[in-house]
């Protein structure tokens, strides 16, 4: 099949045929610009190397880009393809039509070295296959397929190139005209997978090189590392003392000792050799001042050199702007012509220039030294004083060498009791950090409670005064309630003596408090409801008999009247005050 042709992996051995005519088959590839090849393959040019797949004049493509062999120039536009006839042993191309397009192509496959070729004769075999595209390189395989086209896979990549140049020919076997003898080529691209493999190993080993050129060249680039700085031990201490007292090796003495005090080695033990080798590095400090006071010392004299030659520069200077100015003058500019006299006068600018630049350096060095001077004039005082206490300094020198051991052991000793203080403060803060804690806790416990105790407060003298109030609304309710009782007790008269001339039956009722069949009436429709609800509302009757007839003052008298049955209750507080009455009949009995 078509697809299954694309995929390679046979192996065939070129076969070295003879060409009828070798020069057609030169021709036509000198004409693209390829070079041509014998009939076993071997190059014809003696600058070709086909392992590398690449003439000379030829540059080779970027290897990143897909296909890593090297494919030939470009024909320019300008100049067509002059193709000719090629003859083989055992059939015969023919040039397509110059004037028509090239054959279309797909896109180049990375790494493509298999070709796809259609259009093949019915009768051609692989014989014939061979015979024509093993002029192009050497073919590892070929796969035909029962149909008319074939996959061919090449060794290198170059060759592929060459296959496509066949492409559009006609073919003819032999001399026949058969149908079945003849085709049209069509030569294209073909992708494998052994194709991509290999180019995809290329690329890994490209990418394998340039990583190991770029760390040769970092580690080419890369400054050296500073050697290692040995351990200490007593051998190496006494090494390095010596070191230290040399001039030329005392950079790499005192690095070493830095080393070794920022890693720890100083301990009680190791003290006082340390404190040797630092009083060695402190004897080198005089050294370096002189040496800085030599530095100095030549650097002045230099300034003076070049104040010197400055100043006899700036002569000469003058010297030269003098004679520009005489030979301006009238008496000898008029003997001079134009274009001399052009020269001069741009040739005493540019001596102007030159010298004002000079002078102005001149003048500033001498006024840099005499801010210098101004100085040491003020210091002068300190410096005799400095030289006057110069002897007693060396003396007192002296006593400070003897007793800066003593202090080093002094400091040791100190920096242990220090430890040992830490030591025993340590346990102390812990506790105080925890009684700290403690107090904090309790600070805020107590504001927390004073917050709270406010609050209560404020809320106690709310309290009060809606106490006060309710006192108030209690007592004139009081007073309302001892009108309202000398009212009924005039009206109960009037009602008791209209129901015993109407009611014979109410008579026998007299001695009750309840004085008539009406009151008998409401006070049973009390205990019903007052069984079903336990609160009696003043507004809310439970019953329709006598809604109508039946005011509130009556139902009030009635209930003032009966005190050991009802009993009123206040509830609420302001605006929001109730009045309501309880049955309280049953909590005599509930006590005995």
């Amino acid at each position: 099949s078509a697809d299954g042709g694309r995929n390679l992996n046979l192996d065939s051995i070129p076969m070295g045929l003879p060409m009828s005519d070798p020069t057609a088959w030169t021709t036509a590839m000198n004409n693209l610009g390829m070079a041509p090849m014998g009939m076993t393959g071997q190059p014809l040019l003696p600058d070709f190397d086909p392992a590398l797949g690449m003439m000379t004049g030829i540059p080779p493509i970027n290897p990143m880009m897909p296909g890593l062999g090297i494919v030939p120039p470009p024909i320019p536009p300008d100049m067509p393809a002059v193709k000719e006839i090629i003859h083989c042993k055992s059939c015969t191309l023919f040039p397509p039509n110059p004037h028509l397009p090239p054959p279309a192509t797909r896109e180049r496959p990375p790494g493509c070295k298999t070709v796809f070729v259609g259009g093949l004769p019915e009768n051609g075999t692989e014989q014939i296959i061979m015979e024509v595209f093993e002029q192009c390189g050497e073919v590892i395989a070929i796969r035909k397929s029962k149909k008319n086209f074939c996959h061919i896979r090449f060794a290198e990549e170059f060759m592929v190139d060459k296959a496509l140049y066949l492409s559009g020919y006609r073919i003819r076997l032999g001399s026949s005209t058969d149908k079945k003898d003849t085709g049209r080529l069509h030569v294209d691209f073909a992708q494998a997978r052994d194709d991509l493999y290999e180019w995809e190993c290329k690329q890994r080993m490209l990418a394998r090189e340039e990583r190991h050129r770029r760390r040769l060249e970092e580690e080419r680039f890369r400054p050296p590392s500073p050697p290692p700085v040995v351990h200490y031990s007593d051998h190496e201490c006494s090494v390095v003392a010596e070191k230290l007292k040399d001039d030329t090796k005392f950079l790499e003495a005192i690095q070493t000792l830095l080393t070794w005090i920022e890693r720890g080695e100083v301990n009680r033990r190791t003290a006082n050799n340390f404190y040797s080798m630092i009083q060695s590095a402190n004897s080198h400090v005089r050294r370096l001042v002189n040496e800085k006071a030599a530095h100095e010392k030549e650097m002045e004299e230099a300034k003076e050199k070049f104040k010197l030659a400055l100043s006899g520069i700036l002569v000469q200077f003058e010297q030269i702007v003098a004679v520009y100015h005489s030979a301006s003058k009238q008496k000898a500019w008029d003997h001079f012509t134009k274009a001399q006299r052009k020269n001069i006068s741009v040739w005493c600018k540019q001596a102007e220039e030159i010298r004002n630049i000079h002078n102005d350096e001149l003048m500033g060095i001498r006024r840099e030294e005499e801010m210098e001077m101004s100085d040491e004039e003020i210091e002068d005082p300190a410096e005799m004083k400095e030289t006057e206490e110069s002897a007693l300094v060396s003396q007192v020198e002296a006593l400070k060498e003897e007793n800066d051991s003593l202090r080093w052991q002094l400091d040791a000793y100190r920096n242990e009791v220090e430890l040992l203080k830490q030591e025993q403060g340590k346990a102390s803060r812990d506790e105080d950090t925890t009684k700290e804690q403690q107090m904090k806790l309790l600070q805020q416990a107590l504001q927390g409670m004073q917050k709270h105790l406010l609050k209560v407060q404020e809320e106690y003298k709310k309290r009060e005064a809606e106490l006060e109030k309710v006192r108030e609304d209690k007592l004139k309710i009081e007073t309302l309630l001892e009108n309202l009782k000398e009212q009924e007790s005039s009206t109960s008269r009037v009602c008791a003596c209209s129901q015993e001339k109407e009611c014979p039956v109410e008579k026998t009722l007299s001695n009750s408090p309840v004085k008539s069949e009406r009151e008998v009436l409401l006070v049973g429709k009390f205990f019903e409801s007052s069984f079903e609800v336990g609160y009696i509302w003043l507004f809310c009757l439970p019953f329709d008999y006598c809604r109508s007839k039946i005011c509130t003052a009556e139902v009030e008298v009635l209930m003032t009247r009966l005190q050991n049955t009802f009993r009123q209750e206040l509830s609420g507080v302001g605006a929001s005050l109730e009045k309501r009455w309880k049955f309280c009949g049953f909590d005599g009995l509930k006590m005995t």
